[in-house]
């Protein structure tokens, strides 16, 4: 369906999942990419949006821009995570059917499963009880946007598909300790441990100026030229209270305090096999496939026979086709199936990194959700399967990390 020269819109090709689909589709060979930075285009302005769309007449759209945080931003700005990811869903989706988009994939979340689903979570379990309180906003979001995929598909016989990544981890992640997420945190706090320890106060300069905590920076922690008291002085209490400031993150001389009791268990999936599955599905898999139903034809879903939309077509209104039953639940499921415990995960970077201090848990701090692990039969069925497994993965991330510097 889509050639090489195919126009391939990619929004949030600057985050860490769009920049490896926009990796991943230059190195197959599609290089009719188009891309807008959130400067150049606020997906929450409609009329910009429509603009965009009017111009560029993108054949297949890969939506991965989000309006993203960490609990405490989930918590503080609930509003903000509902209305900002729906504005800009409802645009780019709303304008890609009404340019005749060929091909739209959707990214989400694995957040859209209830807090207390059966383990590993199919599919099928969304929308079955509660959601986890902390998130509820933006997973709404993300069940909205996976439900306008599949009910476009259903009423105008569109190719919309919705997938949902587990945690990811990988090139361009977000180190700053201040909103990061648990691998990269968690191995920035020990590499920082092990450079107090080795008193490579250079180094911790160098961090500190690329990626500041609460706005301090690495300035004025080396001096070699220091022959005075006074300047000593000076510098001592700089580093002082550079050390006050990372032993707020759990991070000491040769000693990194985590939250929890390590015994929660988390899947991770590096954000490169994200992508390539993401890639796969765009140009291998159309809804036919994800719903297993051969007979995708235009007696069902309205298309003309020169492949146009009849945009009055309604026989798939009410997310139902009575021929062909229930259709619900077709979003697919990217990960590894595969988890280990946050304290397991903590002794491999403690490994990669070279650490010899002590890593402790502070059980006084929450856990978090025990287990959330995703099943991925539905993704294997397609065709698709991860190849980094964590090991290789943190050792990765680790380079990446220390080449960002």
């Amino acid at each position: 369906m889509l050639d090489k020269n195919s126009k391939i819109y990619v929004a949030g090709h600057h985050g860490l999942v769009g920049s490896a689909i926009w990796n991943n589709l230059q190195q197959r060979g599609y290089t009719n990419l188009v891309g807008r930075s959130h400067k150049e285009l606020d997906l929450t302005d409609q009329v910009a949006v429509k603009k965009f769309f009017d111009e560029e007449q993108p054949d297949a759209v890969v939506l991965a821009a989000a309006f993203v945080g960490g609990i405490m931003a989930n918590s503080l700005y609930r509003a903000d995570f509902i209305m900002q990811n729906m504005k800009m869903q409802c645009n780019v989706i709303s304008e890609a059917y009404a340019h005749g988009v060929k091909k739209l994939l959707f990214l989400g979340s694995t957040c859209i499963y209830p807090k207390n689903a059966p383990q590993p979570m199919k599919e099928d379990c969304l929308l079955t009880s509660p959601l986890e309180y902390t998130n509820e906003e933006y997973a709404i979001a993300k069940i909205a946007g996976l439900k306008m995929c599949e009910s476009y598909n259903l009423q105008y016989g569109t190719n919309y598909i919705a997938v949902m990544p587990t945690n990811l981890y990988g090139p361009n992640d977000n180190f700053h300790l201040e909103n990061s997420h648990v691998m990269p945190a968690m191995m920035r706090k020990i590499y920082l441990a092990k450079l107090i320890h080795d008193g490579e106060w250079e180094k911790i300069a160098v961090d500190l100026n690329k990626r500041p905590v609460e706005g301090m920076s690495g300035e004025g922690l080396t001096d070699s030229t220091l022959s005075t008291d006074p300047k000593l002085s000076t510098l001592n209490s700089k580093r002082e209270n550079v050390l006050n400031v990372l032993a707020k993150y759990g991070i000491h001389d040769n000693k990194v305090v985590l939250w929890g009791t390590g015994t929660p268990l988390r899947e991770f999936l590096w954000s490169e096999d994200m992508a390539d599955a993401s890639v796969h599905i765009l140009l291998n898999v159309d809804f036919k496939d994800v719903i297993g139903i051969e007979k995708y034809s235009s007696v069902h879903y309205g298309a003309s026979t020169d492949g146009a939309v009849d945009r009055n077509h309604s026989a798939g209104r009410g997310g139902a086709i009575p021929s062909l039953g229930e259709i619900r639940n077709c979003h697919i499921n990217v990960g590894t199936g595969k988890e280990l415990t946050i304290r397991e995960l903590s002794e491999l970077v403690v490994k990669t990194v070279g650490f010899e201090g002590t890593v402790e848990f502070d059980t006084s701090k929450p856990d978090g959700t025990m287990r959330k692990l995703i099943d991925v039969t539905k993704l294997h069925s397609l065709g698709w399967t991860h190849k980094v497994e964590i090991e290789d993965g943190v050792r990765k991330l680790y380079e990446w990390y220390r080449q960002s510097l």
